[in-house]
């Protein structure tokens, strides 16, 4: 069994909104790969948020409502970034502990 300090936290949330860990010792597995998979998607997504930004901040006619909606989505892109790296942190940690 995999030590609980070797659960893996993916990058999605399960009921309630709690979060979701995996225990494998095989990091190639499917469910590890379906997650860096997620991992990847939710940064570029992020990365793509982000370039909005100036334009729409800069843009005098923006609406209050295109606005809203652009907060709304970069908080939950920090939300996952935030979990991506929690989770990929603690990869490091449980490959290398002395990376950290």
């Amino acid at each position: 069994m995999t030590a609980p300090s070797e659960l893996r936290l993916l990058p999605w949330v399960g009921p309630e909104d709690k979060p979701c860990y995996l225990s494998t010792d095989d990091r190639s597995g499917y469910i590890s790969r379906l997650a860096d998979d997620v991992e990847s998607a939710q940064l570029d997504f992020a990365t793509e948020l982000l370039d909005q930004v100036p334009d729409t901040l800069d843009d005098a006619g923006a609406e209050p409502d295109e606005i809203r909606s652009l907060a709304r989505d970069l908080a939950s892109a920090l939300r996952d970034v935030s979990r991506v790296a929690i989770s990929r942190g603690c990869l490091l940690a449980v490959s290398d502990p002395h990376k950290l």
